[in-house]
Order: C-alpha cells, then sequence, then structure tokens
C-alpha cells in the first residue's frame, strides 16, 4: 500500500458519514424506472461546492458530471445506477422505505452514494489528475436500460472515453473485499410471452376440444430437455417459465394458455441458439398437437463482458488499496443482468463486485431480497476505489 492509497482510505472514512446519510436519504425515498426527481435532486445538492461540469439528460432523470483534472489526458468513465425495485422492504430499519411497494434491495442507493463520496474525493486530488473524470449518474437499470437511454442521447462521445468502470455491492462477501473476472461477467436478460390457442370445451369431453394445456406442461418440459441436450454447458443457457395462465374454473376446458419467462445466456452464440430453440421448441409441439401458438421473444440486456486489460488493472488497483489478494477472481459469471452492459459494448471497462456483508454471523440476504442489508463501513472502500481507479488510470 503506498501513501497515497493510505491517504485515500483514510480521506474516504473520513467522508463516510456524508455518503451514509446521502445513501439513507435516497434509500427511504425510493424511485422507479427513468424519472427519479428526488433521488436526482439528492444527488446534485450532495455535489454542490464541487467544480463539475454538469450535463443533464433530456430523456432520463440521469446527469453527467465532469470533473476536469490539472492536465489534459485521457478520460475515464465511473458510473452508478440510482433506481429502485417494485416490491416491498421488511428490513425494519428506521430510514426503511417510505414509499409502498419500492425498495432499494440491489445497492442503487449505496452506489449512488459512493459515487458522490469519489467525487468529493477526486476534487480534492484534481491536481493529481492528467485527464478527466466523467461521473454516469443513471436511472433506469432494472429493466429501463438507462444506461443505453443515456448513451443513445449523444450527451458524451464513447469514443472520447479510455476506460469505463462500475461499482456493484453484494451482501455475500465480505467487507475490505472484491470481485470479478475477465470476459463474461453477467448473463444478456431476454424475456418471453407466449399465447398457446386451442378449442375450449367441457373438461369431461376432451376429445371434442384442443386443450392448450398439456401443451404448455409438454413445452415447459421440453424447454429444459432443450437446455441440458442442445445447448454446450461450457456455454451456459437458462430458460425459465415462471407464469402459466390458463383456465377459469375446474370443468371447462380453455380455449388458450398464456406463458411468460426469461432467456439467459453468457455469450451471444448461446443467446442466438436459445432464442432458436426455444421457437423451434415451441412451434414444433404446437403444431404436433394442433394448436397455434405465439412467441414473442424480447431482448434486454446484452452479456455484461469485461474488458480483460481493464478487469486486470482494477485487480492490481484492488490489491495494492486494500491488501494482497484482496481481489477474488470468480470463476464463472453470474446469471443476473446489467445495463453497463451497454456501455462496456462501446467503451473498454469493467464491472467491480463490491463487498458489503453485514456483521454476525447469519447468512445474509442476496440483492433482490425484501430483507437485504448491507454494511455501510464497506462503502468506504467503494469510495476510495473509485478514486483509486481514477488516479491510477489518469496518473499521466
Amino acid at each position: 500500500m503506498t501513501l497515497m492509497d493510505e491517504k485515500l482510505l483514510a480521506e474516504a472514512r473520513e467522508g463516510l458519514p456524508r455518503a451514509v446519510a446521502l445513501r439513507r436519504r435516497i434509500h427511504a425515498s425510493p424511485e422507479l424506472g427513468l424519472d427519479l426527481p428526488a433521488t436526482t435532486a439528492a444527488v446534485l445538492e450532495s455535489l454542490e461546492g464541487l467544480e463539475l461540469e454538469l450535463t443533464p439528460s433530456r430523456k432520463t432523470s440521469g446527469v453527467f458530471a465532469r470533473l476536469r483534472g490539472a492536465r489534459r489526458g485521457p478520460t475515464l468513465l465511473l458510473r452508478a445506477d440510482m433506481d429502485a425495485l417494485p416490491m416491498p422492504e421488511d428490513t425494519g430499519l428506521e430510514f426503511a422505505s417510505r414509499n409502498a411497494g419500492k425498495m432499494h434491495a440491489c445497492g442503487h442507493d449505496a452506489h449512488t452514494a459512493m459515487l458522490v463520496g469519489a467525487a468529493h474525493l477526486l476534487d480534492r486530488h484534481r491536481d493529481a489528475l492528467a485527464g478527466d473524470v466523467l461521473f454516469m449518474f443513471q436511472p433506469g437499470e432494472e429493466g429501463f436500460a438507462g444506461a443505453r437511454v443515456m448513451l443513445d442521447e449523444g450527451l458524451i462521445d464513447p469514443a472520447s472515453v479510455s476506460r469505463a468502470f462500475a461499482l456493484h455491492i453484494d451482501p455475500r462477501i465480505p467487507v475490505g473485499r472484491v470481485a470479478s473476472r475477465a470476459g463474461a461477467l453477467l448473463a444478456s436478460a431476454d424475456g418471453f410471452a407466449m399465447t398457446l390457442t386451442g378449442r375450449g370445451g367441457h373438461a369431461s369431453m376432451p376429445h371434442d376440444t384442443i386443450d392448450p394445456v398439456p401443451v404448455a406442461c409438454e413445452i415447459v418440459t421440453a424447454i429444459q430437455t432443450l437446455v441440458t441436450r442442445r445447448i454446450d454447458v461450457f456455454d451456459p443457457v437458462v430458460i425459465t417459465v415462471t407464469r402459466i395462465t390458463s383456465g377459469t374454473t375446474g370443468n371447462v376446458i380453455p380455449e388458450s394458455a398464456e406463458m411468460l419467462g426469461t432467456i439467459r445466456a453468457t455469450s451471444p452464440r448461446a443467446r442466438e441458439r436459445a432464442h432458436a430453440g426455444l421457437r423451434r421448441v415451441v412451434e414444433g409441439i404446437a403444431a404436433a398437437h394442433e394448436v397455434e401458438a405465439k412467441l414473442d421473444i424480447v431482448e434486454g440486456y446484452p452479456v455484461t463482458v469485461n474488458d480483460a486489460s481493464a478487469t486486470e488493472f482494477a485487480r492490481e488497483v484492488a490489491d495494492e488499496l486494500f491488501g494482497a489478494n484482496a481481489f477474488i477472481p470468480m470463476p464463472q459469471p453470474v446469471m443476473g443482468a446489467e445495463d453497463f452492459s451497454f456501455v462496456l459494448e462501446r467503451i473498454p471497462g469493467a464491472m467491480i463486485i463490491l463487498g458489503v456483508r453485514p456483521d454476525g454471523d447469519a447468512p445474509p440476504a442476496p440483492c433482490h431480497s425484501n430483507r437485504m442489508l448491507l454494511n455501510e463501513e464497506g462503502m468506504a472502500a467503494g469510495i476510495a476505489l473509485h478514486a483509486a481507479l481514477a488516479l491510477r488510470a489518469l496518473s499521466g
């Protein structure tokens, strides 16, 4: 650990109360989607007094904030997502959500507060920067592709940004440890909806009907066979049917059945094979039973692919900042998805997973749990890591 690293950690801990206060303010007033007026107002208020060039998004409540270094050089992008999830909170925290049916269960409140903390830290070390730091405060990560919307507005030129980094908390990893991997880190996420239309009738005379219910069941089983027998186990895919809706009562065969689900893959090739295979299975089984099938696949987030050089750079920075072996190499991708993938499609970079495991021996609730908690002490590590990545990359 260098003297600069020691200084960054000390300053991050010094600024932790301010970051915790911002995190709790955002946590208590969660907002969804692309329009987060209260969250953005809290961020802008917390950035007051810093010499930043602000560029607000026209289509969202997001904002880019540019900190210009003392000398000219490349631009580094640091991103935080700001939106919450549409779910109840059952944590019992004093600052628990006051907005019914909304909760910061994925740590975006901490992501935002840590990036604001890093802006304060880097503002103090502006003279050491040979280049610019571009802070991206982004709404709509949870299903609204806010990163893509902001990039497509043309508010920044991705070609002018040398690298991009984002932190994502994980309550299962100890404080002071980080994790990541080169290549595919997170899966793509696509949704599908299908309608199977047959011919309804009396449940006692199925031969006079075309029953869509057993066809739906057969498709569910066939999807599992597709995944295990037609997809390379070393290039994995997950296809999950999450909802089947059909019928109204116990003695009537319904005319139709509707199904919803998700498709996850860790490479474009596997993603394409999953789409094609699902269509083949649905159309083939429906045709065999004379049921009309309509399948809609909605493409969502692409695979989150970490640049190998950027990931190795982050590993070196983390090990120097937190001590040898602070970085945990992840052996395989996680099947969750992230819209930071849209940033990484245009700018080489990496997402790093930050440990914020709560104290105690009880198994921690994971992200997207209504009982998810995080250790706020871990936010100091996130603030320092953001700053260290920028200072090392723009050292001149």
